[in-house]
């Protein structure tokens, strides 16, 4: 592929069952995205879309959902014009289990070379990952936000550890 690749592989102390309820039930996400919401019915030809402070961030529709295994979703980010000039990347969740764990994959890819908006996420992800690991092992997230309300689209964040 000549395109640009993020992948994060974790490994979470908890059952594929409840890894894949944590990654598709909005009260959850909402926990360890940064107080982002997310809308979808999660099954195959469904439109998906995450708000930040009730602004469109990043929209998309669901590919392939098999129930603690497999999701992949088109994803296009909405609130930056420069990563939304890339178009569609492609975000798939792979679930195994791994003894008393559940081991995650994440691909987040896009079929353009030095890609922006896969750059931005290749920081983005490592954060939010850690925050659903920690979330599901101990009841907290790792790392809290502060949105800055005086920045652009209110799109800055300080982060500070949990």
């Amino acid at each position: 592929m000549s395109g640009s690749k993020f992948v994060y592989v974790t490994y979470i102390r908890i059952t594929p069952e409840k890894l894949w309820h944590a990654l598709t039930t909005p009260e959850i996400i909402k926990q360890y995205r940064f107080g982002m919401s997310v809308e979808s019915e999660w099954k195959v030809g469904s439109t998906w879309r995450m708000y930040a402070d009730g602004s469109l961030m990043d929209s998309g529709e669901i590919l392939e959902s098999v129930s603690q295994k497999r999701l992949v979703m088109s994803w296009l980010n909405e609130w930056k014009p420069e990563f939304k000039a890339e178009g569609n990347s492609r975000c798939v969740y792979e679930i195994e289990p791994a003894g008393a764990s559940a081991k995650l994959t994440l691909t987040h890819s896009i079929e353009r070379p030095d890609s922006k908006f896969i750059g931005a996420v290749s920081e983005g992800w490592p954060m939010v990952i850690s925050n659903l690991k920690s979330l599901l092992e101990t009841g907290d997230v790792a790392l809290v936000y502060h949105r800055n309300h005086s920045s652009v689209l209110g799109s800055s964040l300080a982060w500070v550890p949990g």
